[in-house]
């Protein structure tokens, strides 16, 4: 990747935490605030799931035809469902689904990368993004 284009992901990717930040914190510190803000959190926890999934679309989109493209739109759509499943769920089982499935994700891409279907400087961004989302989700599933 671009360093222009690694910076700007980062930047955006950074931001993206923010949602999560703010709602695990919500969640935690401000009386009568922590059943929206747990729903805020789950919300946002399966939206970004699902995003994750659809940038493997986009790499099997983007290949034509690619030994890695079975696999690519099996994760494509993998984090969605679980999105949508951790809604179906008690709020905080939801949440605990969520930050299970972000960080499968990111593990999966992990072992997707070793084998040169993803891009190395995706991996180190997702982990980083990753772990900061499953720890807000996990503080919010214990809050």
């Amino acid at each position: 990747m671009e360093p222009t284009t690694m910076r700007l992901a980062w930047t955006l990717g950074l931001l993206g935490l923010l949602p999560f930040a703010g709602a695990a914190l919500a969640a935690l510190a401000i009386a009568g605030w922590q059943a929206d803000a747990l729903l805020w959190l789950r919300g946002y926890g399966a939206v970004i799931l699902s995003f994750l999934g659809a940038v493997h679309w986009g790499l099997a989109l983007a290949a034509g035809e690619s030994p890695f493209n079975r696999q690519r739109m099996v994760l494509g759509v993998v984090p969605a469902l679980l999105g949508w499943a951790a809604l179906l769920l008690p709020v905080k089982g939801g949440l605990w689904l969520l930050a299970a499935a972000v960080l499968a994700t990111a593990a999966t891409e992990q072992w997707a990368a070793l084998r040169g279907a993803i891009p190395g400087g995706y991996v180190v961004l997702r982990w980083a993004l990753s772990l900061g989302a499953a720890a807000c989700l996990l503080a919010g599933a214990l809050a």
